[in-house]
């Protein structure tokens, strides 16, 4: 069972950039996809990104599509989103989540599909 603890959330000027990171423990990271989620206060929690188990195919949420990136080091057991040209609607606690999906190209994007999630981290955008 892997433990997921997201770090590098600020308060930050629109316009900027942020790298938001999750570190995995306890389970063999490179058998997991590794999802970004983002809820803002009266929000339902929405799928920012997701990356395969192998980093070979991602998904990006149409209103973060070339400004955020997903990434991940599986040496370092860690996923990363690094976020550029940011916007004040990109407020939200963030949460980074996993499943098992070692051998598959599918790319989870519901809530219900993870079983693993972080604590989140707040990202605040100031216009």
């Amino acid at each position: 069972q892997v433990q997921l603890v997201e770090s590098g959330g600020a308060l930050v000027q629109a316009g900027g950039s942020l790298r938001l990171s999750c570190a995995a423990s306890g389970g063999t990271f490179s058998l997991y996809n590794m999802g970004w989620f983002r809820q803002a206060p009266g929000k339902e929690r929405e799928c920012v990104a997701v990356i395969t188990w192998s980093g070979g195919n991602t998904y990006y949420f149409d209103s973060v599509k070339g400004r955020f990136t997903i990434s991940r080091d599986n040496g370092k057991n860690t996923v990363y989103l690094q976020m550029n040209s940011v916007k004040p609607e990109d407020t939200a606690v963030y949460y980074c989540a996993g499943a098992i999906g070692y051998g598959s190209s599918y790319l989870p994007k519901r809530r219900s599909e993870y079983p693993y999630w972080g604590q989140g981290t707040q990202v605040t955008v100031s216009s």
